[in-house]
């Protein structure tokens, strides 16, 4: 156990190397990785489930200690990354499968390497925990209504059907993780300690079955995903930040925020594409999958420079002498 726990922590300090690594592989070897295309959902629920095994209640009591700041995270998260996601779509005129893939994405709930970032930011790490668990918990609902207001504009959307897979592949996992969890404890918390090595591996299988099922398309559009992936997720932060700066937040909540407005549970996008929509729908999920996880160490270098700002001193209207 001491020897996973060794490499599940390596594999989680070059978690963004090896993304870049099979992605590539997948890109100029498609062949040997099609094959996992089929299982996105169910390596999605593993994901789930390892969720589920570290859950506890006192990741929700921030709900009652501090609603204001749970809501602004939770509103921000549902508010700025869909809305953004639109905007770009129809802004830069996107091809309806792409438009939608980025859509599905942004739509989707916060990411759980958010709270490593937002603790590598020296941000708050219990405010950032919350509101990926409360965005989590109301992803069933919440995203398949955004999806059907932002997205129909393209393609035909089906709520029902979005609100069973979600149910499925990521709720029914998260319930069976958290009972496992309460009925042997002892065995649940000595897994959760290579339970960051399941979930890389299962990260970077999501992204290879989409980019090796794509592999021609990319080769035609990948630079246009790219670029807007990248403009969707820093703009994310910035408009995160600046979120939470509007409401008069301290610093390390604003990085909290800012952290979990820009990282989405790309996994979750990748799977519902697969699923509900096209394969090429899927390409801006896996895409974000690879740049959140450089992008999000990068800004957590840059946060944790910052300090938090001082007021101006007040002006008496004494003159001092000498």
């Amino acid at each position: 156990m001491k020897t996973l726990e060794r490499i599940s922590q390596f594999a989680g300090n070059t978690f963004a190397i090896w993304v870049l690594v099979f992605a590539f592989l997948a890109f100029f070897a498609p062949s040997g990785f099609t094959w996992i295309a089929p299982h996105i959902s169910l390596l999605l629920g593993i994901i789930m489930f390892g969720m589920g095994l570290t859950l506890s209640g006192s990741d929700f009591k921030e709900v009652l200690k501090r609603p204001k700041d749970v809501a602004i995270g939770v509103v921000g998260q549902f508010l700025i990354m869909p809305g953004l996601a639109f905007l770009l779509a129809k802004g830069l005129q996107l091809p309806p499968e792409i438009a939608v893939g980025v859509i599905l994405v942004g739509c989707c709930p916060g990411g759980t390497s958010s709270n490593v970032m937002t603790f590598l930011a020296k941000g708050d790490v219990p405010l950032s925990v919350t509101i990926t668990s409360c965005t989590t918990i109301l992803a069933p609902v919440v995203t398949p209504a955004l999806i059907l207001l932002l997205a129909s504009e393209w393609i035909p959307v089906d709520p029902s059907s979005l609100l069973m897979s979600i149910l499925q592949i990521v709720i029914v996992p998260i319930v069976l993780g958290v009972v496992i969890k309460k009925l042997f404890n002892k065995q649940a918390q000595a897994s959760v300690k290579v339970l960051p090595l399941v979930s890389i591996v299962a990260i970077v299988a999501i992204v290879t079955a989409v980019v090796s099922v794509n592999q021609q398309n990319i080769a035609k559009t990948g630079l246009l995903i790219f670029a807007v992936v990248i403009l969707h997720n820093v703009l994310g932060y910035l408009i995160g930040y600046l979120f939470g700066k509007l409401f008069k937040m301290d610093l390390s909540k604003k990085k909290a925020v800012a952290i979990e407005v820009g990282m989405q549970n790309s996994g979750l996008g990748a799977a519902l594409a697969a699923a509900h929509f096209s394969p090429l729908s899927a390409v801006p999920s896996a895409i974000f999958s690879v740049w959140h996880n450089i992008s999000g160490p990068i800004l957590a270098t840059i946060f944790t420079r910052m300090k938090e700002e001082k007021a101006a001193p007040a002006v008496t209207g004494k003159t001092l002498t000498k």
